[in-house]
């Protein structure tokens, strides 16, 4: 199901609602941030959701969504940079 989140968004948009805001945050924070997790379909996921929020019959705000996946992106970046620095060779 996560592997292929992209093709069952507009499905948790429905269900959902804003939290789907949570759940777009904690998938591309861990594509970026975590070391182990980069099979998960962050740039595809971005496609669809911004695909999704430019409909009007949806609860979804192009520019939240614009902002809160931003901040997962930098905030991801500096988790794994971080993880680099304190594990990587020296």
């Amino acid at each position: 199901f996560i592997l292929h989140i992209d093709v069952h968004l507009a499905e948790l948009v429905a269900e959902y609602g804003v939290w789907v805001y949570a759940i777009l945050f904690l998938i591309l924070f861990c594509e970026t941030g975590l070391v182990v997790t980069p099979f998960l379909p962050g740039d595809s996921l971005l496609f669809v959701a911004g695909a999704l929020a430019s409909l009007e019959t949806n609860d979804l705000n192009v520019h939240m969504m614009v902002v809160l996946m931003l901040i997962a992106a930098i905030v991801g970046d500096a988790v794994n940079y971080t993880i680099g620095r304190l594990f990587g060779d020296k």
